[in-house]
This record gives structure tokens, sequence and C-alpha cells, in this order.
């Protein structure tokens, strides 16, 4: 299972999905151009000490991400979808997409999904965070293929 970030704008969303994706052994595509310098001072804050255990695959641009990316089904998270993602039946090489965060993602990306999926939230809001709806979408993946790492037990946690 895979995450893949659309030209992401928000610094400290990046650097929390990068965690998210070290916590859960998901790697972690960057679709270039940020909205920001891609560095890591721009992610540290929000990555902390997890960034060095991210796996982070960086493409320059949409065009290369497709060119390079790994074999699965495109999987794209956005409010403009029919099927909530609690109804769908994901695979291990599913590569779960969300769009930037200000803008979402474009016709393009959209065409090229092999799916879309939406979160389904109250009436009159737009949206949830970019770096929440990743979370929810790939703990429902990862539940659905038991497929959570797994977690040696240490002496702090038996304590």
């Amino acid at each position: 299972m895979r995450l893949a970030l659309f030209e992401p704008d928000i610094p400290p969303n990046l650097g929390t999905i990068l965690r998210l994706g070290a916590c859960l052994a998901s790697p972690v595509h960057v679709i270039e151009p940020c909205g920001f310098p891609f560095s890591v001072q721009a992610v540290r804050r929000s990555a902390m000490d997890y960034l060095e255990h991210a796996e982070i695959v960086r493409h320059l641009s949409w065009e290369h991400f497709l060119a390079e990316r790994p074999a699965g089904r495109l999987l794209l998270l956005t409010t403009r979808a029919a099927v909530p993602y609690t109804a769908f039946r994901f695979a291990p090489d599913d590569i779960l997409l969300l769009g930037s965060e200000s803008r979402g993602a474009p016709a393009h990306v959209h065409a090229a999904a092999d799916a879309r999926l939406v979160i389904p939230i109250r009436a009159g809001l737009r949206s949830i965070n970019v770096a929440t709806a990743a979370a929810m979408v790939l703990g429902e993946a990862l539940r659905q293929l038991q497929a959570f790492p797994r977690r040696e037990a240490s002496p702090e946690d038996l304590s």
C-alpha cells in the first residue's frame, strides 16, 4: 500500500504524511512541483525524527509519476466521488493519491485514476485535512488487508 501526494502545498501536512508512511511502512510518492521548496527543513517539525524511517519517492512532475509509478491501481481520494472508501475493496499494491490542499486534483488526474473514493462528511462542509484523510483511508485499507506492521513488544510496553 502506497501514498502519493499531487503537488502538496502545505509543508506540515507533507511532514505528517511522511510520518504516517514511516509508522505504517507505506512509501510516500511526492509529485512535484510542491507549493514550497521541498526540503528536510520544510517538513522536519511535523515529521520529527520519523523522517529517517520514511520511504520517500520524488517525481518531478505528474508525467514523471505516470512513467515511474509502480504497478497497482491508482485510487484518488476526492470530494468529487460517489464511492465511499469504506465500501471499496483495497488490494496490497494500491496507490492512494491525494490532491493538493488548496486545489485538489485537476481533471487530468481524475481521468487517470482507476477509482475515485470519497470520505463521507456532513453536508455544508468542504473536506477533511489531507493528512487526516490519508490516515483514515490508509488505516481502512491496512485493516481490510490485515497488513498493519507487526510491532515487537519492548520492555517499556510491558511496564
